[in-house]
């Protein structure tokens, strides 16, 4: 692949560079420091070239090991205390190590440049107001053109396995290297490794040869070597971390770290290292990617068809185990879109409908054994129709669609929802989410898709997550994609509509209304509008309107139901006759979906004036 994009500064200023244990410490265990001086000169460098330097390092645990061990030989008098074996313990070494890993940066590097020390654990990243402040400290860091360096802060660090994090945030540097350069939107990751980049099989195997371009097909045909000697996941780990990033749209290159030119080479495009394109690790533009996820999509749907009822019954049985295994992992990456939702200021309604609680997902799961139980949506005999005197008859039997684009606002279940639809009836599916629920919706995809067998795809189902795919996707006319359902607001279903001639399956407003009539049970009419209205606000048909008959407007039952919904912290409007009979403000408009805890109450004077009332301001 061309890796001229490298090379233009309007594409490439920021950047996430990854030096791991085997770059930084030597064989004996000591600190390269020759290798690291070199580093530093090139990042300085680059730093005078006004690009952006997040430097993600290892070392700290090495320096502190050989600081105890210096202690040992000094205060230990006798040779035979010295021979004595001492276990030392990682995270001792780690706290040792790490100030003296910032005073040899301090040293490395010129005068003139200054370090900012950044320590993280797995657990920061599950805080409410972790991810705004760190953003907003680099971003800072980085306009004082200081370079800002990351470790993991393993003195502190929860995690049990050396290898994995139960919150499946990061579980080594290589991984928190591509978390930070999607958060903190760089341009380019850089791995550097103790060998030349992504081998085909072990690098010391003659037959192996290096990869230049990462792309899907290597998956699965690569054979890793052993990992290095220090560190903790080795290539398999780095290639991971790339291919995270690189699905995101952020380009990787993974390169020996053992040339300190190599830096400069990448920057220049040269054929250096393995690059993993932005995208879906094509190198194709996002349009190309989003065209190329709906053939694929329909290939797989012809696929899914092949298979017998019983047989999609089953995936859908196993997805729903696989979402109540993940759960934990479900909730860590939802309530970081709730936090970020959250401190960007966003509705109270949407935050309601992004939330994916353990209930919540637990009801999905359920639901999805429930569809599966359902009669077999395909093959299904819905007419026959004798047509000719000679016996020729005309069958109306369903069958798949093939491709659906489903477009989505801030409602991760509705991922879960389509998904499990598509398979039942034999579809192949497009999502494209709301960004507000990007990480839940990523995990909610990945833990769907790793599900389904091989023999079908698991590019059944794709996730766009590029807005600027939509427009371009809803213009095409190459019978790609065959229905497109908006699951939005009515001003997203307008524009769908109006952007496309694909059959578009639109929906009205969430208008709802309620209508208590002189002859209710109040009693009953009670439960219902609490109901209706408290039990979950931003649904699109919980009650945004109580009509009550002129006749309620003073009883004690009514006074009672009003009084209920204050209590459950409902703010209560009122039409032009409520208004003023009730004492409660007016409400801006009769047509308000409010999606929250707050409601429109008006009188009419009988079920034809609450009819009438109903056409004229719902939907």
């Amino acid at each position: 692949m061309d890796r001229a994009f490298l090379k233009d500064r309007n594409l490439i200023k920021r950047l996430v560079i990854k030096v791991g244990s085997a770059v930084v410490t030597e064989k004996d265990g000591g600190i390269a420091r020759q290798r690291l001086q070199v580093l530093c000169d090139k990042i300085t460098e680059l730093r005078a070239q006004e690009y952006e330097v997040i430097l993600v390092t290892s070392g700290a645990v090495a320096l502190g090991r050989q600081a105890l061990r210096d202690r040992k030989s000094v205060h230990y008098s006798s040779s035979a205390d010295l021979q004595k074996p001492v276990e030392l313990n990682g995270k001792a070494c780690a706290a040792v190590g790490q100030p003296d890993l910032m005073a040899l940066f301090k040293t490395l590097f010129s005068e003139d440049v200054v370090q900012a020390q950044c320590l993280v654990t797995e657990s920061d990243f599950r805080g409410k107001d972790f991810l705004r402040q760190l953003k907003e400290t680099v971003e800072h860091l980085l306009s004082l053109k200081t370079i800002a360096l990351f470790n993991e802060n393993d003195a502190v660090s929860t995690r049990t396995d050396p290898y994995e994090d139960s919150s499946g945030i990061f579980w080594d540097n290589d991984s928190l290297a591509a978390l930070l350069a999607k958060e903190l939107k760089a341009d380019l990751l850089i791995l550097m490794s103790d060998v030349e980049g992504v081998y085909s099989g072990p690098p010391s195997d003659i037959n192996s040869h290096l990869i230049y371009t990462y792309t899907d097909r290597h998956q699965g045909e690569i054979t890793f070597g052993e990992k290095s000697r220090v560190g903790r996941g080795g290539m398999a780990a780095k290639v991971k971390a790339a291919t995270d990033a690189a699905s995101a749209g952020i380009p990787v290159v993974i390169t020996s770290g053992f040339d300190g030119q190599n830096i400069t080479k990448v920057l220049q495009g040269e054929r250096v290292g393995t690059l993993f394109p932005r995208g879906e690790n094509t190198g194709e533009s996002l349009v190309d990617n989003a065209r190329e996820m709906a053939v694929a999509a329909k290939d797989s749907s012809r696929r899914l068809q092949a298979l017998t009822s019983e047989e999609r019954k089953r995936i859908l049985l196993d997805i729903a185990d696989a979402l109540e295994g993940n759960a934990h992992i479900i909730h860590v990456e939802n309530e970081a879109d709730v936090c970020e939702a959250d401190q960007a200021g966003y509705e109270k309604s949407l935050i309601s409908r992004l939330a994916l609680n353990p209930g919540k997902i637990s009801r999905l799961a359920n639901n999805i054994r429930v569809l599966a139980s359902m009669e077999d949506p395909i093959g299904r005999l819905s007419r026959k129709t004798q047509i000719a005197d000679d016996g020729l008859i005309l069958e109306k039997i369903s069958c798949p669609l093939g491709v659906v684009l489903v477009i989505f606002e801030s409602r991760p279940d509705a991922l879960v929802q389509m998904a499990s639809l598509a398979i039942r009836s034999g579809n192949g599916l497009l999502l494209k989410g709301g960004k507000e629920a990007k990480r839940s919706n990523t995990i909610l995809h990945k833990i769907i898709t790793d599900v389904i067998p091989e023999r079908v795809g698991r590019k059944l189902i794709g996730l766009v997550t590029s807005r600027d795919d939509i427009p371009d996707l809803l213009k095409r006319d190459d019978n790609l994609i065959n229905l497109v359902i908006p699951r939005g607001s009515n001003k997203l279903v307008s524009e769908i509509k109006n952007l496309t001639k694909i059959p578009v399956l639109g929906h009205a407003g969430g208008l709802c209304h309620v209508y208590i009539d002189r002859s209710a049970k109040m009693d009953m009419a009670k439960q219902i509008v609490l109901d209706a209205k408290v039990n979950y606000p931003a649904a699109c048909n919980a009650m945004e309107t109580l009509l009550i008959h002129k006749e309620l407007v003073h009883t004690a039952d009514f006074k009672d139901i009003i009084l209920e919904l204050s209590k459950n912290g409902v703010t209560l409007y009122g039409g032009p006759r409520a208004s003023s009979l009730l004492n409660i403000p007016q409400a801006d408009s009769l047509h308000m979906e409010y999606g929250s805890m707050a409601c429109t109450v008006e009188v009419v004077d009988d079920v034809h004036g609450a009819i009438e009332h109903i056409n004229k301001n719902g939907r």
